[in-house]
């Protein structure tokens, strides 16, 4: 089973929101040379960190700031070859090499992100976004 239809097989519509984001990113965890993967949830114009897969991270993030606020405010997905490069960067792990995070949009407001980081430089593709996104697509009716 390709991990799209595993993360789809494993929503619970009936369950918390928690519950279903934790699950989830023990999924996404299996793309492979990870060091941390899972959600930012929205809360006014500021993310807080929700269900994860990895060492501890930054609680809050404001919009517009560091790769996961720049996601949530623009709305698109961004690919990050390297974290360095990134103006104001926000350094939750030194392990993070490169990361890419993915808005998740509910009838035009950003609820929350898929924020995925790897050790390895250039580790994520286009195809990662385009996965992420339909991930993301069929996440929103949770929020």
């Amino acid at each position: 089973m390709d991990l799209l239809n595993k993360v789809k097989a494993i929503v619970d519509k009936n369950a918390p929101l928690y519950s279903n984001l934790s699950n989830v990113s023990a999924v996404l965890n299996e793309l492979g040379d990870l060091n941390w993967c899972g959600f930012y949830i929205a809360q006014g114009d500021t993310l807080f960190v929700g269900p994860f897969q990895g060492d501890v991270a930054c609680v809050r993030i404001p919009f517009g700031k560091g790769v996961c606020g720049t996601s949530a405010l623009k709305q698109e997905t961004i690919i990050v070859p390297n974290v360095n490069e990134f103006p104001g960067h926000i350094a939750c792990s030194s392990l993070s090499k490169s990361e890419i995070v993915t808005p998740i949009i509910k009838n035009g407001t950003t609820v929350g992100v898929i924020d995925i980081d790897s050790p390895v430089y250039s580790r994520f593709t286009d195809k990662d976004k385009e996965f992420l996104e339909l991930v993301a697509d069929s996440l929103k009716e949770l929020f």
